[in-house]
């Protein structure tokens, strides 16, 4: 009986001296920093920045497994300390939220009732889900399941799961949770830097919009009445909505497939309305700023391109500074574009905008006169964006053009803006069919000239002018003859009595513009006492060449590399219309957010990376004419306008904002091309039609005996 316990005694005791001996052969000390981090974080133990607990966050932040800015409840603060303890500079993080890509959910065709289990991932392991579109959303919800912070709900009508960015951290659960990868966590700088690509499966209009505006999206928004959630889309891609809903010409409506049976969306007048909802309520939403990156650039140009870009840098974290040679910041359309318009009321909204962000503005600073790009690089400055306006008016060089009442285009109208003396005639010609030329015309009619002239030499349907701008010229008293060509001014004592013109005809030519032949014996002189130029415009960029050695095409604009903006000068960026000539207002948006871009890249990697299948043409076009057949609505939303007899003598302006009442019906006919799947309300009952419009992959199901659930 003794035997066994001491037996057992004496394997104990051989037992505690091995065991003694191996804690001190194989002691394991914990790094005392573990117990310092987690003391710094919340306690929380959710789990949302993927590890058990806070413990094991800790542990993994001390070893490098996962960022310092992990947890998700902690924040900045939290994540600062825990740098600050550690050594790590995390003034740079980023926030992202989720999002996703999909707005179809119900909406789109089912192969088969599902009746299983409500969860995404169990029912795509069924043929591959109930749906026939491959990047559609189940709908079952779980991603919302999965969510700790209650952050994802489900839209009842569609099945969509809704975040609410308040409560969204960031933490990933909801990607990891979804089957078919439609939601995606998304940073303010992966925004900003994005480039349409081909593979996106785009909506036409979207492919259209020269600054890539997720139309579908904002429009889905005001349509909810979500105007705050719709303006913060449009300034995803365009910081000045107040002045482009005013004066863009809609090259995306030309796309909307509403054209296939009745009007497109006055896309537009949405913009505007919810420009103008932000505008009128005096209070300015509010933009993410990234942390300061202590970069420096230096933009020489106030105008859209140089707004947009100071607009996307100081979002991106850099220091900017505007130098303006212009006694006010707005460019060409703030000297150019008159009040019934655009006023500079409105678009000094926009400009604030930018401004209130923290951009500086040196105004009455012109290039090659008070700096050099030399000088900007000796002051610190990082890189240099050119964004320099064509204020240069062209002029026929025909006989007479030295008399007095001759003048450009611009320099007719910037008098406007300007405190030199404002340009009058009694009889005033107007020479070109653009909308400049519409401007001057309409302009002259409203400070009292008796007869307004407007002369091209090309057919009609060439003006360029936007068709309501034409359409309006000729309701307000603007004569227009086409194939009419100037020959001549004629004049007395050096002052214009008149213009010599000649009927022309027009004949095709191989080189693409129409070869134009004079009519003998058609001359006649028209009286008049101002004769407007408006037949193009150009850059002004003498001694700003030679200055600083930047390279200059045949057409008199800077040279710079398509793909990145830079000149042959490291560090120095040319956009707007000093590179493309005069363009729309838009592609001089499009130019700044682009040019940003490369700036961005530049100062922080040293290296612009190559946006990977960028779109640079219309995707599949001939699926436009041919993929749905919609059942047609009401005539879209009619832009409210001031009665004729008010707009003389007056440049209060013409066309209003539309009601919230006709933003929301507008909205709602939009039919979510692109990846999206058509609304079944939007389908004849006779043949359902429901396809996506991924190139290469048009989707019909014609309809059976019963219509697929919705």
């Amino acid at each position: 009986m003794i035997a066994p316990i001491v037996l057992l005694v004496g394997i104990a005791f051989v037992a505690a001296i091995i065991l003694g001996i191996a804690a001190k052969v194989f002691v394991v000390e914990e790094d005392p920093r573990i117990e310092a981090v987690t003391d710094l974080l919340p306690g929380a133990n959710c789990g949302g920045c993927g590890q058990a607990g806070c413990s094991s966050a800790a542990e993994a932040m001390v070893k490098g497994k996962i960022e310092v800015n992990s947890c998700v409840v902690g924040g900045s603060e939290t994540a600062e300390a825990i740098g600050a303890f550690l050594g790590y500079d995390v003034t740079g993080a980023e926030p992202t939220l989720a999002c996703a890509t999909c707005e179809g959910g119900y909406r789109a065709a089912r192969k088969f009732h599902y009746s299983g289990l409500q969860d995404c991932r169990a029912a795509l392991q069924l043929y591959h889900g109930y749906i026939r579109c491959e990047n559609g959303c189940l709908g079952l919800g779980s991603c919302m399941r999965a969510c700790r912070f209650s952050a994802i709900r489900l839209n009842p009508d569609s099945g969509l799961p809704i975040f609410d960015p308040e409560r969204c951290v960031g933490c990933g659960s909801c990607v990891a949770a979804c089957p078919k990868g439609i939601i995606s966590l998304v940073g303010e700088k992966t925004k900003i830097l994005h480039w349409n690509q081909y593979t996106q499966c785009l909506s036409p209009c979207r492919q259209r919009c020269p600054a890539q505006i997720n139309i579908p999206k904002y429009l889905a928004h005001a349509r909810r009445g979500e105007y705050g959630a719709a303006l913060m889309t449009v300034k995803d891609r365009n910081p000045l909505p107040t002045a482009t809903g005013r004066v863009c010409p809609e090259l995306c409506a030309t796309e909307c497939r509403r054209t296939t049976q009745d009007d497109p969306l006055a896309i537009n007048a949405i913009k505007r309305f919810v420009a103008d909802w932000e505008r009128t309520s005096g209070k300015r939403l509010q933009v993410p700023i990234a942390a300061d990156t202590g970069f420096k650039i230096a933009i020489v140009g106030g105008g859209p391109s140089g707004l947009t870009a100071a607009y996307y840098l100081r979002r991106l974290g850099h220091e900017v500074e505007i130098f303006e040679m212009m006694p006010k910041l707005g460019g060409m359309p703030f000297y150019g574009i008159p009040d019934y318009r655009l006023s500079e009321e409105q678009y000094q909204w926009d400009i604030d905008g930018v401004l209130e962000l923290g951009v500086k503005a040196h105004t009455g600073v012109k290039l090659g006169r008070d700096i050099t790009i030399r000088s900007l690089k000796a002051v610190g400055f990082d890189a240099v964006y050119l964004a320099i306006g064509c204020w240069f008016g062209r002029l026929l060089p025909l006989e007479g053009k030295e008399l007095n009442g001759i003048y450009s285009g611009i320099q007719y109208l910037r008098r406007f803006h300007t405190a030199e003396e404002i340009i009058k005639g009694k009889r005033v010609v107007v020479i070109g069919a653009g909308n400049v030329a519409m401007d001057c015309a309409r302009s002259a009619l409203r400070i009292g000239a008796e007869s307004v002239l407007l002369i091209f030499r090309f057919s009609r349907d060439m003006m360029e002018a936007n068709a309501h701008e034409i359409h309006d010229a000729e309701t307000e008293g603007v004569i227009m003859r086409c194939l009419v060509s100037p020959v001549r001014f004629v004049g007395e004592n050096g002052q214009l009595t008149g213009i010599e013109v000649q009927e022309v005809t027009l004949r095709d030519s191989a080189g693409g513009m129409p070869e134009v032949l004079p009519v003998e014996g058609s001359d006649e002189i028209l009286d008049c006492d101002v004769v407007i130029q408006a037949v193009g415009q150009a850059c002004n960029l003498d001694g700003i060449i030679e200055a600083d050695g930047l390279e200059k095409t045949r057409y008199h604009t800077i040279q710079a590399n398509e793909e990145t903006l830079e000149t042959n000068l490291p560090g120095v960026f040319a956009g707007g219309d000093c590179y493309t000539g005069p363009r729309l207002l838009v592609e001089a948006i499009a130019g700044g957010r682009f040019a940003a871009r490369s700036i961005h890249y530049y100062v922080t990697e040293g290296k612009i990376p190559p946006i990977e299948d960028r779109q640079r043409e219309m995707m599949a076009p001939a699926l436009v004419d041919s993929l749905v057949n919609v059942i047609p609505t009401p005539t879209k939303a009619i832009k409210p306008m001031i009665p004729l007899a008010e707009r003389m003598g007056t440049f209060s302006e013409v066309e209003r904002t539309i009601t919230e009442e006709q933003c929301q019906k507008e909205a709602s006919r939009c039919l979510n091309c692109g990846i999206y799947c058509y609304d079944q309300s939007d389908l004849p009952q006779d043949q359902l039609r429901i396809a996506k419009s991924c190139p290469n992959e048009p989707h019909i199901v014609e309809k059976k005996e019963t219509a697929p659930a919705a």
